[in-house]
């Protein structure tokens, strides 16, 4: 999806990912039941209040807005790298961008590739940078899917002479199928525009799914033009298709295109002469999202999307195997994991770092001198930028150092003539350049690692909000293994929150959104997710001591026991695996949750949009009471608008067009039930042992995917994070609503 759907990422749903309960789900509740009043402790429905009780009925909750002079994002940790990012070219914004180049010894343009099937350039001198098309292929390509579309492009290298450039896309065959494509172009003007009736088609293949595609594609320093197939989707490579020398998916490819049409065979590929498919020059991938040569070394480094465990790093060689579908980084897949001949990764993490590593190029300009000889890389998921030594080798151990963490969807790295990095973000449209950072000046302030510390709490007890932090609650809320919550808004003074796409608030920097969890009343968990002046959002978790005086900042994730239940503290990567920017990072700060009434300090129940709007927090598009509004799971409104309710709070963070999760699902509650994309769907992530499976199943939660994932307490658990408790009411309402279903909906 590029969403992680260009980088085939699992499908998530709600649920949690530890636990015991039966991977089949056969602890399904009685679809027939119709209750769901939501998560324990935790909202629910909006309550009237009570005629007889101390409430009152109120215009507004609050009179006027406090002063916060303390509760503001400070700057964001500095790294100890000396290396960070910056936008470059902020006139220039391009549309889902998937990669960038400039010609061979042309430093005249920069070539951006669209997904949807153009190329574009600008002159990086210009004041301001304009751009213009190169190339527009959008009618041959599909981009229906998140991870198809325009993939890659590469200028031959005497491009300067023969104007010969490649492309890769994935577009539908004769029958109506997909398949992948490197065709051939050239351009009979220097390079500002592509012919496109000089079109070539170099190498074709046909794909069985929409994920997994691989895409990339350059010239080695061997002069031959390499390209890397993913396995063509499905879960765990159900076409074995990885391991097969007879096929090219989910291989490294060598080919020559100078000599023979449409291409030859270099005499040293391992199966030139016999025994399997002769393009073939390396096996064993699962979906290579960017790959690169070391200009200094010819080492071709390249970055493999995992399954559901492990991102890796690998130094491709010739005739080497990297292991999928047998392993997925060093962890076994599938039986017998002791096969020989198996090349191990150079570097792996796992999912409390990332989600979907997206290869990067071993440095080699001159402006980050710190960095020179390493290899740079990101998440796509998390925004984070890692090194690791140039001379790291298979096996070796090697450890990944974060360089920084962005709030970017980092869809590629870019390298210049010159030796410099780029990083594009996909969903923001954005070229940002990596570059020396100064060391933090002396006396300046340290990131508050006590919570008492953060100007957040009340300095005369840190158990309660600091002055200026004005309290805020959902209709639907997120499963947190019932706890409950209090949620606070910090928003800096002589600033506003205004509504942004799809109903998601847009806070200014220096906004804090506070969350506290409570486990049996005990405090456990406050996390801080603050927009840093920079505009860049991060969360931060502050572990409340045993005697609940204050609360520590926690530098990594853990597990902790508290009373007989498990606490999953969530990793700052992991924090934005869900606060991600197809999802606005901020969650549950959305008109239609916050559109609800509000029991305010002194006892007054008011509607919380009109108090945000009266004391000048938030402005609206329009009157309050004319703003959506999401039910509660036990509202009186259909069962349909309450599950919609709850999948798009549990589900759409990642489930949603370019959101993290594989698959094509968009489950958001705006969208309508056919346009889903569940309904009567066969699933291409794992049958779950299911006979005639469906992602939703209409009547019969039993064969439905998407509800077998949310009562699993095992590996098929969704989403995978931070919770271990199943959500009985919520799973018993994803019930009732498939039951209720006699047959899919038809129209879009």
């Amino acid at each position: 999806m590029l969403a992680l759907g260009l980088l085939g990422i699992p499908l998530a749903c709600p649920g949690a990912s530890e636990g015991t309960g039966s991977e089949d789900g056969s602890d399904v509740t009685d679809p027939t039941d119709d209750a769901g009043t939501g998560a324990e402790g935790d909202g629910g429905a909006p309550q009237a209040p009570d005629a007889d009780g101390p409430d009152s009925q109120a215009l507004f909750g609050m009179d006027a807005r406090p002063a916060n002079p303390t509760c503001v994002a400070p700057p964001r940790p500095a790294d100890p790298t000396g290396v960070n990012l910056e936008r470059a070219f902020p006139e220039l914004s391009f549309s889902q961008p998937v990669f960038a180049l400039q010609a061979p010894g042309d430093d005249r343009r920069i070539y951006v590739v669209e997904r949807g099937g153009r190329v574009r350039w600008f002159d990086p001198s210009a004041a301001p940078p304009v751009s213009a098309v190169f190339a527009d292929v959008s009618s041959r390509v599909n981009a229906e899917f998140d991870e198809t579309g325009l993939l890659g492009m590469a200028f031959h290298p005497s491009f300067a002479t023969n104007g010969e450039v490649f492309l890769s896309y994935v577009g539908t065959n004769e029958m109506g199928r997909l398949r992948s494509s490197i065709v051939r172009f050239r351009s009979l003007d220097g390079g500002a525009t592509l012919d496109p009736a000089s079109a070539e088609v170099v190498l074709e293949q046909d794909q069985s799914f929409s994920t997994h595609k691989g895409g990339h594609l350059a010239f080695g320093p061997d002069g031959f033009l390499y390209f890397a197939f993913g396995d063509g989707g499905g879960r765990v490579d159900p076409n074995r298709t990885s391991q097969n020398p007879n096929e090219l998916l989910g291989k490294m490819l060598r080919i020559d295109v100078d000599g023979t049409r449409p291409y030859g065979i270099p005499p040293t590929n391992p199966y030139a002469t016999a025994g399997g498919r002769k393009e073939i020059y390396a096996t064993g991938f699962r979906n290579p999202w960017r790959w690169s040569f070391d200009r200094s070394t010819g080492a071709l480094w390249l970055g493999d999307v995992g399954e559901k465990l492990q991102e890796e790093i690998n130094r491709v060689e010739l005739g080497g195997n990297y292991g999928w579908s047998i392993l997925e980084g060093t962890e076994c897949v599938r039986g017998g994991c002791d096969v020989p001949g198996l090349t191990p990764p150079v570097a792996t993490y796992g999912r409390d770092e990332g989600v979907s590593v997206t290869g990067g190029y071993v440095y080699r300009g001159a402006a980050v001198p710190a960095l020179v000889g390493k290899y740079v890389f990101g998440d796509f998921g998390t925004g984070r930028v890692w090194s690791l030594p140039g001379d790291a080798v298979p096996g070796g151990g090697a450890k990944p150092q974060v360089l920084f963490t962005t709030a970017l969807s980092i869809s590629s790295f870019a390298e210049m003539n010159d030796g410099e990095l780029f990083v594009l973000d996909f969903a923001g449209g954005g070229l940002h350049r990596i570059i020396p950072t100064l060391p933090a000046a002396p006396g300046s302030e340290a990131f508050p690692t006590l919570l008492s510390a953060t100007g957040c709490a009340n300095p005369a007890d840190v158990k309660l909000p600091s002055a200026g932090l004005i309290p805020y609650d959902v209709n639907a809320p997120l499963w947190s293994d019932g706890a409950q919550k209090e949620r606070f808004i910090g928003v800096p003074d002589g600033t506003a929150m205004t509504v942004g796409p799809e109903g998601v608030l847009d806070a200014p920097p220096g906004t804090v959104a506070v969350k506290t969890f409570l486990l049996g009343g005990r405090r456990v968990e406050t996390r801080l997710f603050m927009r840093h002046p920079d505009g860049v959002w991060a969360g931060y978790s502050y572990e409340w001591n045993d005697a609940g005086t204050d609360a520590v900042l926690l530098d990594a994730g853990k597990s902790k026991l508290v009373g007989t239940q498990t606490w999953t503290f969530p990793s700052r990567g992991e924090c934005m695996q869900c606060h991600n920017a197809a999802a606005g990072f901020v969650l549950g700060l959305e008109v239609a949750q916050l559109n609800r009434d509000l029991e305010y300090p002194g006892a007054r129940v008011a509607p919380q949009l009109a108090t945000l709007a009266h004391i000048g927090v938030l402005t609206l598009p329009g009157p309050a009471e004319q703003q959506p509004r999401m039910p509660a799971y036990g509202g009186p409104e259909p069962v349909e608008a309450r599950a919609k309710a709850y999948l798009h709070v549990n589900c759409a963070v990642c489930h949603r067009p370019n959101g993290l999760g594989r698959g094509e699902s968009d489950l958001r509650f705006s969208t309508s039930v056919a346009g889903m994309k569940v309904c009567g769907v066969p699933p291409q992530q794992g049958e779950l042992g299911i006979e005639g499976p469906m992602l939703v199943a209409p009547g019969d939660p039993l064969k439905s995917v998407l509800a077998r994932r949310m009562h699993s307490l095992s590996t098929p658990r969704m989403p995978p994070l931070a919770t271990a408790l199943k959500d009985t009411e919520g799973t018993a309402l994803i019930d009732a609503w498939i039951t209720s279903m006699p047959v899919c909906p038809a129209g879009p």
